[in-house]
């Protein structure tokens, strides 16, 4: 079978590296996201265990789709029985580029009209249609005449921890935080301090990194465990697959910290660590200015997002602070999520290696630098 893992723009290489770190086959880095290739157990290591990935699809089939009719008929050729039956739900998405069919609802909603036709006419009833908590989540996307349909292995965004009930004025997607992490060079023995933590997930992410937590098992069933094909030697192997993921934990890991300047958002920080479980010697909250930030020893990382544009007021006095007490940082490396480039500059020289990023909609750039 062939996989597509799905990514925010520009952490496509964070992602692959991380796959390929999973072990998963023919691991190969695209537009949008990462292919590889294997069967379903594949599939379902990538849902529990990445970080960084925001779905995992598998590839069900392509074809050309000029119009209506094109993408009804390309849609019906599919068995879909193989794993929608007349009792389960279904929801399909789409999205248009560069085609004749330029409205996505109505690529999805013509979508729909063939797989239920489909079932319809092999079970003898239709399946029913559930937006909000679907059996089967189907993707469609539409790129230059040709409709590459896709299952939704997952079932939902895979960045949803289980434990963020707190997001703060500013957040951060915890699959961005992973790749920003990753990116970064973070070896996972090293400290590591978030300086402006705000509701603490880059230091939240760091920590269950470090500790081997699998961000999948806040998820209490994938959306392939809905399927009509899931049968009692896949469910079998799922059972082994999170025990093996929970055994795989460890009790400690390097010293994280996360600091800021506000004692509510440290407050949202605290119990969003105490509902992840990683409050513990290696992992701690503290009151302080990012201006007044001193070294960890041994020199460790510094990873971070400050304030900028229109997700939050930037205060360029507060960057050249940030700065100044960056410089001093020796031997340290500093990971910064810039969403101005005024942070850059406040920096004054040029990081030693950078990725064009996207914060929601936002364009950042990470800049690492390696203080000497």
């Amino acid at each position: 079978m062939r996989f597509f893992a799905t990514a925010a723009k520009g952490t496509e290489p964070a992602l692959r590296d991380e796959l390929r770190e999973l072990r998963l086959p023919s691991v190969r880095a695209d537009r949008g996201g990462v292919h590889f290739e294997g069967d379903m157990g594949h599939a379902a290591r990538a849902c529990v265990w990445s970080r960084i990935a925001v779905r995992v699809l598998a590839h069900v089939t392509a074809f050309e789709a000029r119009d209506g009719e094109a993408l009804y008929e390309g849609v019906r050729a599919v068995d879909w029985t193989d794993w929608v039956t007349d009792r389960t739900t279904v929801a399909v998405r789409a999205t248009c580029r560069s085609s004749q069919l330029t409205h996505s609802q109505f690529v999805a909603q013509k979508t729909k009209d063939a797989v239920v036709d489909t079932v319809r006419d092999r079970l003898g009833a239709r399946p029913s249609v559930d937006r909000e908590d679907p059996d089967i989540g189907i993707a469609v996307h539409l790129a230059k005449d040709t409709a590459t349909i896709y299952l939704d292995v997952g079932g939902q965004s895979l960045h949803e921890r289980g434990w963020r009930a707190f997001a703060g004025e500013a957040p951060l997607r915890e699959t961005l935080a992973a790749a920003i992490l990753r990116l970064s060079g973070w070896d996972r023995k090293r400290p590591l301090v978030d300086p402006m933590c705000g509701a603490g997930t880059v230091a939240i992410e760091a920590i269950a990194w470090a500790r081997k937590l699998a961000p999948g098992l806040a998820h209490a069933r994938f959306g392939f465990e809905r399927w009509a094909s899931h049968d009692t030697t896949e469910r079998k192997a799922m059972a082994d697959l999170r025990a093996a993921a929970k055994a795989e934990a460890l009790p400690h890991g390097p010293m994280v910290i996360g600091s800021d300047v506000s004692p509510r958002v440290l407050e949202l920080a605290e119990r969003n660590a105490r509902a992840a479980g990683v409050l513990g010697d290696d992992f701690r909250l503290e009151r302080r200015d990012v201006r007044g930030l001193g070294p960890t020893h041994p020199p460790g990382f510094v990873v971070t997002n400050p304030p900028y544009g229109e997700r939050l007021d930037g205060d360029f006095a507060l960057y050249d602070g940030m700065a100044h007490a960056f410089r001093s940082l020796r031997d340290h490396t500093l990971a910064i999520l810039a969403g101005s480039p005024a942070i850059g500059q406040a920096m004054r020289r040029r990081p030693d290696r950078y990725w064009q990023l996207y914060n929601g909609p936002l364009e950042c750039r990470l800049l690492v630098y390696e203080i000497p």
